[in-house]
């Protein structure tokens, strides 16, 4: 009965990871097509203009969260925290965290190119880019590594894993929008990619870990 059970939760993460996989899809063709064009101005203007009246300090806070999320930086976290899940958790983990992380950066970045949706341009971007705009590498990133991480530490420390991985998805989405480097729908469809990631490396740790 339990490993019926468990084979159920684990076929629930691959729907649930499917689904999302799905609707990244069906937003990007969505922001190609110019449907989300509205919604994405109203919130990215409203984001940008409070830039504007910000204190300097803020929007080096605003830098600093999203430096956190990309570039080398980003890989020298990953490799630290699927260090500490080793540790925590043991060596499938570990693998699935840093799997997780590598193949969402890969799809992130194929879809980007699929999709080729422009950055904003309401502002000087405050943050130097070279890529398309969707899905986000950041909110991707910051959705797979620290929803894994919640999931896959000792149950002692999980409350404060899932409180770390809203601060990170929240703070990661709302600088690179504030940055004006991302459009809204970029951060929704790089969080779901990368909570589909987080499923699929769940998914894969439970069914080597039946107990």
């Amino acid at each position: 009965m339990r490993d019926k059970a468990i084979i159920t939760r684990h076929n629930r993460f691959l729907i649930a990871a499917a689904t999302l996989l799905v609707t990244v899809i069906l937003l990007g063709f969505a922001a190609v097509a110019g449907w989300t064009q509205a919604m994405d101005l109203r919130i990215s203007t409203g984001l940008v203009l409070h830039v504007g009246k910000s204190d300097p300090t803020f929007i080096v806070f605003m830098q600093a969260a999203s430096w956190i999320g990309g570039g080398l930086q980003r890989w020298v976290i990953v490799i630290g925290l699927t260090l500490l899940v080793w540790r925590l958790s043991g060596p499938r983990c570990a693998v699935a965290l840093a799997g997780a992380a590598l193949l969402s950066n890969l799809a992130s970045s194929l879809l980007k190119l699929a999709f080729g949706v422009s950055r904003p341009d309401l502002i000087e971007h405050l943050d130097h880019q070279t890529s398309f705009s969707y899905p986000s590498g950041h909110a991707t990133n910051a959705a797979v590594v620290y929803l894994m991480l919640a999931w896959l530490v000792p149950l002692r420390w999980r409350r404060a894993a899932w409180s770390l991985a809203g601060v990170m998805i929240l703070l990661n989405g709302v600088s690179r929008m504030m940055l004006g480097v991302h459009w809204a729908s970029d951060i929704v469809g790089g969080t779901m990619l990368g909570t589909a990631f987080a499923l699929l490396g769940a998914a894969w740790v439970r069914r080597g870990k039946p107990g």
